[in-house]
């Protein structure tokens, strides 16, 4: 009888054991499917134009080249007027750039930045279609039923997110973990936030949303459990206060963070760029209008169910209204809105659907295999326009070559080390891409110059402006240039400049004009 019995229960685990295989391989199948599809979208909406998205993307790719050529800490004497000079210098999107690293192989001054701009789009494709595959990973560890046409719908929920993550910058990277996040959040995985708080800190400057998504998850298990969960806090904020001490950058890193941080919520009122301004709201429904409509469906799916609302419905709902003020307040947050929106809607409406299934399942089994086709064909039409949006917004980026004839000329014809004035901040970005020869007066930020040295940077402003009589003298004893590179936009400067006997042009194309700063 022992012996029948330890042969069923034998029998019994192989027969679990195979199904258990079966599944896994099934759910590996479906991760590498969805991550193909996720790349072949991105590609999409990448490929519309020859250059990146944006300005910033140039600087996160030469870094990358720079890691890889240099080492993980590499020199950075290109902004010796900023808080990011040489002695203060951190870099605030370390395991970013580690990552970009892998696609840098070719200095831009040899082959006018073809093989790194190539390089940033191929990571601007990987590392979101990581981060919708965690989104994924996220709705299925919830039970929620078609969680791949969920995830697939990613694509559909806003032209700007799709824009924002097909920028070569860490928002994508800063999706991932957050989602990562929330997952081991759900799960009651305390614990992988401790390393994952440290990762965020040496990945991107934005790890205090770790924080916020980790204190929505602690309110909600509060209000429906009457449970204090501190773990939820206490090991993402030990990983962060690790990550922030054990840094290549310390204490730079923490000098630096207060001084980025201020401009964004102090007084200052110097442009830093219109992500940080809000979005008209007509504007805003109509490239984010089906993340809108999912933000609806899903309250009123809410309303449809007959049970309460669950823990994971409630943190999302949490997350989406937080991140929706964000965004609101500041365009740059569109990279959290939609997906968060996309996320509360799958999450309200799952226990309908599976109670749909139930029901109707058992009574017509073709249901199963029709539904995920039925809610795709539902979803084309959106993706459809959300995507050709998508390409319209990249396909206006500045062309990628648009400075580098003249940064070029710059790198081949001056000393290394010599100091070029630039009569515009967000130009460094490809200046610093093309020719790390050089050094420059602003970039990145036109605030980390006016924090490090507010009277300098009033002078450059004035000077920048043509509102300085024959500025040579001032651009040559006062910023110690040699050479001056100006945007053709910049048609006061140019005035002052054609009437200076000490700044002398020595080349002009269709974007810019450089000048030699000479003696009287």
């Amino acid at each position: 009888m022992m012996q029948v019995t330890t042969r069923m229960t034998t029998q019994m685990q192989t027969v679990k054991a195979r199904i258990q295989t079966k599944w896994d391989e099934k759910v590996v199948a479906t991760a590498v499917l969805l991550f193909l599809v996720f790349i072949t979208g991105f590609a999409v909406v990448q490929y519309a134009t020859p250059g990146l998205a944006g300005n910033d993307g140039y600087y996160h790719m030469k870094m990358g080249y720079l890691i890889r050529t240099e080492g993980l800490t590499p020199d950075f004497p290109y902004l010796p007027y900023t808080i990011l000079n040489e002695a203060a210098y951190y870099d605030h999107h370390l395991l970013y750039h580690l990552f970009l690293a892998i696609f840098a192989t070719t200095d831009p001054a040899l082959d006018g930045g073809l093989a790194l701009t190539q390089g940033a789009k191929l990571g601007s494709i990987i590392m979101p279609s990581l981060a919708f595959l965690a989104i994924w990973w996220l709705l299925r560890g919830q039970k929620v039923p078609y969680a791949a046409v969920w995830a697939v719908g990613l694509f559909a929920v806003s032209e700007a997110f799709l824009y924002r993550m097909s920028m070569p910058r860490a928002q994508s990277l800063s999706l991932l973990l957050l989602v990562l996040g929330l997952h081991w959040l759900l799960q009651g995985k305390y614990k992988l936030l401790l390393p994952l708080g440290f990762v965020f800190v040496w990945a991107y400057n934005a790890f205090p949303l770790l924080l916020v998504v980790a204190g929505t998850y602690a309110i909600a298990a509060f209000m429906l459990e009457r449970r204090i969960a501190w773990q939820a806090i206490v090991y993402p904020a030990v990983g962060i206060g690790l990550g922030l001490i054990i840094n290549p950058y310390f204490p730079q890193n923490i000098e630096f963070i207060v001084g980025h941080l201020l401009p964004k919520v102090g007084e200052s009122s110097t442009p830093v760029g219109n992500e940080w301004s809000p979005y008209r709201t007509w504007t805003l429904v109509t490239n984010s209008g089906v993340a809108f409509t999912a933000v609806l469906a899903g309250i009123l799916a809410l309303g449809w169910r007959e049970k309460r609302i669950d823990g994971p419905t409630l943190v999302a709902l949490g997350l989406m209204v937080l991140f929706g003020y964000m965004l609101f307040e500041s365009r740059r947050f569109v990279e959290y809105f939609p997906p968060f929106a996309l996320i509360f809607f799958a999450l309200s409406a799952a226990p309908i659907l599976r109670e749909w299934l139930e029901k109707w399942g058992e009574k017509r089994p073709y249901l199963h295999q029709l539904a995920p086709l039925i809610l795709l064909l539902l979803l084309a039409y959106p993706l459809y326009v959300t995507l050709n949006d998508a390409r319209g917004l990249l396909a206006d980026s500045k062309p990628a070559d648009r400075y580098a004839d003249a940064t070029i000329w710059l790198h081949d014809n001056t000393p290394a080390g010599t100091m070029v004035f630039q009569t515009d901040w967000d130009d460094f970005t490809r200046l610093f891409f093309y020719n790390t020869n050089a050094i420059y007066t602003a970039g990145l930020d036109p605030t980390f110059m006016e924090l490090e040295d507010e009277a300098l940077f009033n002078r450059w402003v004035d000077i920048t402006r043509g509102r300085v009589e024959q500025p040579g003298a001032a651009i040559r004893d006062e910023f110690g240039a040699a050479y001056v590179f100006s945007d053709l936009n910049h048609d006061n400067f140019m005035e002052e400049a054609e009437d200076d006997p000490l700044l002398h042009e020595l080349y002009r194309d269709a974007y810019a004009v450089i000048y030699r700063v000479g003696e009287q």
